[in-house]
């Protein structure tokens, strides 16, 4: 779909695809806040890897 809207919709609808173009580069640009987030959240639920019980443990 990537290629689509960054390749090929240019040659087809020029103004269209300019109007993508700057939505995918301001997602980009906040694509390091949105992960940081869902970690942030993931941690506060207290479901971190840490807290599952280990499988295969020698005792």
């Amino acid at each position: 779909m990537h290629k689509d809207l960054t390749e090929r919709l240019p040659e087809i609808n020029p103004e269209l695809a300019s109007r993508v173009k700057e939505i995918l580069e301001y997602h980009k640009s906040i694509r390091h806040l949105r992960g940081g987030e869902a970690t942030k959240k993931k941690y506060r639920n207290g479901q971190s890897s840490s807290t599952r019980p280990m499988a295969n443990t020698l005792v």
